[in-house]
């Protein structure tokens, strides 16, 4: 761990190797889980001004779930999270396009029709934050479903912090990102020296 401003940060993000296969995977973090996607105070209240404009990107079920419980729910955690469909593991803004799940969010966005693009927690997705109370954990999150993303992403040689690039952009800046650069090389010179 390593500590940046309020953040204590795993080194496992500069360490590890991650690129989504949803060849593979088929997208399945958007269509299993306990709960939905984490959401932010502004992102709760975005989703809500720009819901109409997503609206017509979503399935019928998601539109369904969405008046049902709102646009966005809070968890068993008191935390605001995506609804579900059938308030089950599906989450409501998930489309399905030739067998792959996929953000309607993110589609809506895509086609201009918003500026909201997706949860920034589906963006930075397999890094998850807890925040504290004088602090916020920054952590790699591994999720058997990944299985085939850290494969690629060993293969690719993509560490998680290169592949969710824009998304840790968009939520810390990117000042944080060029520090988690510069611990990324830092580390890489400490463990193979000779080089």
């Amino acid at each position: 761990m390593i500590e940046l401003g309020d953040k204590v940060v795993s080194l496992d993000i500069v360490r590890e190797k991650f690129i989504c296969d949803l060849a593979k995977c088929k997208g399945i973090c958007c269509v299993q889980g306990e709960s939905g996607a984490p959401m932010e105070d502004d992102e709760v209240e975005l989703l809500e001004a720009e819901y109409e404009k997503i609206k017509p990107f979503l399935r019928e079920e998601g539109r369904k779930a969405v008046k049902e419980q709102g646009t966005s729910v809070r968890d068993a955690d008191q935390e605001m999270v995506t609804p579900l469909i059938n308030r089950k593991f599906e989450c409501a803004y998930a489309l399905l396009e030739n067998g792959i799940a996929r953000c309607g969010i993110e589609k809506a966005w895509e086609a201009g029709a918003t500026s909201f693009r997706k949860p920034v927690s589906c963006h930075i997705y397999p890094i998850r934050v807890k925040n504290y109370q004088s602090l916020r954990a920054v952590n790699y999150d591994r999720w058997k479903v990944c299985d085939p993303a850290r494969v690629l992403g060993e293969t690719e040689n993509m560490p998680v912090y290169r592949f969710v690039k824009t998304g840790i952009e968009r939520k810390f800046g990117a000042d944080f990102y060029q520090k988690l650069q510069i611990i990324s090389e830092n580390l890489e010179e400490d463990e193979n020296p000779d080089e």
